[in-house]
């Protein structure tokens, strides 16, 4: 057309397009817009979370779409993590953990480390019920001793009124001290230590406490101890409370919970008792 001055009718007809075909205009989607820009705000706000996480929060608040529209719409927005990628090392045998049967059954603790601002070193404890990926609690604090773990068993299991019949836990010296074996042999809870260099037989609390270097602390500048307090439980109750688990069919810890004991109620107080 501008080369040899055809009308738009006349080069349709010799190149064989459909004149509507050729002026076809394609309509930005509405509902396109609306998320991607939801996208935006949720992978702003939590910052790793990848495109599957995203795609189950948009369908829990209605967004009728499927995950390849997602997809693509979170790739076109440049919104892709960068995975960090581990050597890979020699294989070895898997050691193969008891599977709990129900809520407070088994729990998995540890200990996290980092620091604020100006380098002072801080320890989190995390405490984590292996049936139901719920976080019991994360103390953090500079310095916490086989007594202050003792203090936080005392006071979860006050408030709960339930306690597990093992911990799963590692052989530091927190762990491994006289006052918690103490106090594990008075409250009839048993302490399921892991062998010696083998962190990957504390799998649940591992892989937890990598989530929360992922998405809390990693994400963060403390600059004072009480302000990490602040905002590791206020990522602690996200987790158990908004967060999608691919483990538990994409709920949260919570609604995985409250549906386990209606469905379950019984057996459950009967399990207990």
């Amino acid at each position: 057309m501008e080369r040899f001055g055809l009308s738009q009718r006349r080069a349709c007809q010799l190149v064989t397009v459909s004149r509507t075909v050729f002026s076809y205009q394609p309509k930005i989607s509405v509902l396109n817009e609306k998320i991607r820009g939801r996208m935006k705000e949720i992978a702003d706000r939590f910052r790793r979370y990848g495109h599957w996480r995203i795609y189950v929060l948009l369908r829990r608040e209605g967004f009728g779409v499927n995950h390849k529209r997602t997809e693509r719409l979170y790739r076109q927005e440049g919104l892709s993590l960068r995975i960090r990628r581990r050597k890979k090392l020699a294989a070895v045998a898997r050691v193969a953990l008891p599977e709990p049967e129900r809520p407070y059954q088994r729990w998995a603790m540890d200990f996290v480390q980092d620091s604020l601002w100006n380098g002072r070193r801080f320890r989190a404890l995390t405490l984590v019920d292996i049936f139901t990926k719920e976080c019991v609690a994360i103390e953090v604090d500079t310095s916490l001793n086989g007594q202050r773990v003792v203090r936080v068993l005392e006071r979860l299991f006050e408030r709960r009124g339930i306690r597990p019949e093992s911990i799963r836990v590692d052989n530091g010296p927190e762990f491994i001290s006289k006052t918690l074996d103490e106090w594990a042999y008075r409250s009839k809870v048993n302490l399921d230590f892991i062998r010696p260099g083998k962190p990957v037989e504390n799998a649940y609390a591992e892989s937890f406490n990598g989530k929360l270097r992922d998405e809390c602390l990693n994400q963060n500048y403390f600059l004072t101890l009480s302000e990490a307090k602040e905002v590791i439980e206020g990522w602690r109750a996200e987790y158990n409370t908004f967060r999608p688990h691919s483990s538990l069919d994409d709920q949260t810890p919570d609604e995985f919970l409250r549906k386990f004991i209606k469905n379950n109620a019984p057996e459950l107080q009967s399990s207990v008792a």
